[in-house]
């Protein structure tokens, strides 16, 4: 077994976007819920995230959405996540 076996793909997506382990499990399964029944899984994710040249970090559902483009894992999505909106400081 390599070292790169030892990895989990959460600490790899952690790394790459400089973010913490739990926000990188969080991001990971949010790609897999983009989907709507087939679900990709973790690995999978991880290597089409090392293969793309993201200036900043994606939403899960673009990288969901690129994985469906690219025909790396070919399954419906569900809806997209309602836009943030920002709200109007009442208090000015």
């Amino acid at each position: 077994m390599t070292p790169k076996d030892k990895i989990k793909a959460f600490e790899e997506i952690a790394r790459i976007f400089g973010i913490s382990n739990e926000s990188a499990k969080y991001f990971l399964n949010h790609v897999q819920k983009s989907f709507k029944v087939e679900r990709p899984p973790h690995k999978l994710i991880l290597e089409f995230v090392e293969k793309q040249t993201y200036p900043y970090q994606p939403t899960p559902y673009d990288v969901a959405s690129a994985m469906k483009e690219s025909g790396v894992w070919n399954y419906d999505l569900g809806s997209p996540p309602p836009a943030l909106e920002d709200e109007d400081d009442i208090y000015q």
